[in-house]
Protein backbone atom coordinates (compact mmCIF):
# COMPACT_ATOMS: atom_id res chain seq x y z
CA UNK A 1 0.00 0.00 0.00
CA UNK A 2 1.07 3.54 -0.64
CA UNK A 3 1.43 5.56 2.54
CA UNK A 4 1.77 9.29 2.87
CA UNK A 5 4.96 10.50 4.54
CA UNK A 6 4.45 13.66 6.59
CA UNK A 7 7.10 16.32 6.78
CA UNK A 8 8.31 17.58 10.15
CA UNK A 9 6.28 20.76 9.69
CA UNK A 10 3.11 18.79 9.03
CA UNK A 11 3.75 16.64 12.09
CA UNK A 12 4.15 19.77 14.25
CA UNK A 13 0.93 21.26 12.88
CA UNK A 14 -0.93 18.00 13.51
CA UNK A 15 0.44 17.85 17.06
CA UNK A 16 -0.58 21.46 17.79
CA UNK A 17 -4.07 20.82 16.42
CA UNK A 18 -4.42 17.70 18.56
CA UNK A 19 -3.34 19.58 21.68
CA UNK A 20 -5.79 22.41 20.89
CA UNK A 21 -8.67 19.92 20.49
CA UNK A 22 -7.73 18.20 23.77
CA UNK A 23 -7.65 21.53 25.62
CA UNK A 24 -11.00 22.55 24.15
CA UNK A 25 -12.52 19.22 25.22
CA UNK A 26 -11.09 19.57 28.74
CA UNK A 27 -12.47 23.11 28.98
CA UNK A 28 -15.90 21.86 27.90
CA UNK A 29 -15.83 19.13 30.57
CA UNK A 30 -14.91 21.68 33.25
CA UNK A 31 -17.64 24.01 32.01
CA UNK A 32 -20.29 21.25 32.24
CA UNK A 33 -19.05 20.30 35.72
CA UNK A 34 -19.26 23.87 36.97
CA UNK A 35 -22.69 24.35 35.39
CA UNK A 36 -23.93 21.20 37.13
CA UNK A 37 -22.62 22.34 40.50
CA UNK A 38 -24.22 25.77 40.03
CA UNK A 39 -27.53 24.22 38.95
CA UNK A 40 -27.84 21.79 41.86
CA UNK A 41 -26.27 24.13 44.40
CA UNK A 42 -24.10 23.33 47.39
CA UNK A 43 -26.81 21.08 48.88
CA UNK A 44 -25.77 18.41 46.41
CA UNK A 45 -22.78 17.55 48.61
CA UNK A 46 -24.88 17.18 51.78
CA UNK A 47 -27.06 14.33 50.53
CA UNK A 48 -26.51 10.74 51.75
CA UNK A 49 -24.91 8.27 49.41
Amino acid sequence: MDQVKLTEGQKKVRRRRSVAIALALALLVVLFYVATIVKFGPGMFDRPL
